[in-house]
């Protein structure tokens, strides 16, 4: 007999619903729990604005005057907030002007996922207007970029996107979505989040050796001199760092970045970069 019902409940159909690529995007968004997205419409993302109207209770999107505006406001907002920015653009020059801010991202480890709009799938190599390859562009300021042909692939990829912007050390993605994949229908069977990419690796393994070895060289220093960012905070190590610093009175100096993560200030502490040129010299030749 339970033989039977477990037959039943695994032929039993799940439930979906008919929507468009342009939808799941949004329904993606939504169950990452974003609430505002910045972006620019141009003709190749439209369809995507389009389903946007029927959000407009749920998401709020803020029109900028340029697609590099754009992405430093969704940079400034993951930064404040904590969460992962949101940014909309279409082909070609909108996709290109994100470029800066993707860059700026990468190396400031600040979580961003982009969805820019792109020609019909059809219509890809052939030169099209306004036809750009973005994927081949922006690799090198990603930490992962992708191209959507397909409208069934949205959920899973967006899901990959979001985890992937905002884990281990944050970063950047980009999808890019052909226009024919925001118009077509599908049968959306939910999202899902992700939480595991076999060949994605967020947490590095620690070696313990290596970690001794850190440590031997600091105790056996005698002039030691700290620089340090924002690792502290995206680690979430502020008090083991706090604790490192006061055991070893070590002198040191914080970047930008960091200055959030040094709630104390003495005498053997400076502020920015450019004065511990200055001073690390004196702890090499002293």
């Amino acid at each position: 007999m339970d033989t039977l019902e477990l037959t039943k409940q695994q032929t039993k159909k799940q439930v979906t619903t008919t929507i468009s690529g342009g939808e799941a995007v949004l329904e993606a968004c939504l169950a990452e729990g974003v609430e505002t997205i910045f972006g620019y419409p141009g003709g190749a993302i439209m369809p995507i604005y389009d389903a946007l109207y029927d959000y407009k209770e749920k998401l709020k999107h803020i029109l900028v005057r340029h697609e590099q505006g754009a992405i430093h406001a969704a940079q400034g907002f993951a930064r404040v907030s904590g969460r992962t920015g949101v940014v909309f653009a279409t082909s070609g020059p909108g996709a290109t002007n994100l470029v800066t801010g993707l860059a700026d991202a990468m190396i400031d480890s600040t979580p961003v996922v982009c969805i820019t709009g792109q020609v019909f799938a059809h219509l890809l190599g052939t030169d099209a207007f306004q036809e750009t390859d973005v994927i081949n562009i922006t690799t090198p300021v990603t930490k992962w970029n992708y191209q959507v042909t397909d409208a069934t692939e949205i959920p899973t990829v967006l899901a990959k996107a979001f985890y992937i912007a905002g884990s281990g050390r944050p970063g950047p993605v980009l999808i890019d979505i052909t226009k024919n994949a925001q118009i077509q229908k599908f049968e959306y069977e939910g999202y899902t989040k992700c939480d595991h990419i076999r060949s994605y690796r967020p947490k590095p393994i620690v070696r313990k050796e290596y970690v001794e070895q850190a440590a031997k060289l600091i105790n056996e220093a005698e002039r030691p001199f700290v620089i340090f960012g924002q690792g502290v905070i995206l680690g979430k190590a502020e008090k083991e760092f706090k604790q490192f610093i006061e055991k070893g009175r070590h002198p040191r100096c914080l970047d930008h970045h960091g200055d959030e993560c040094h709630s104390y200030r003495s005498s053997a502490g400076c502020r920015h970069v450019r004065y511990a040129w200055q001073l690390w010299p004196q702890c090499l030749n002293q």
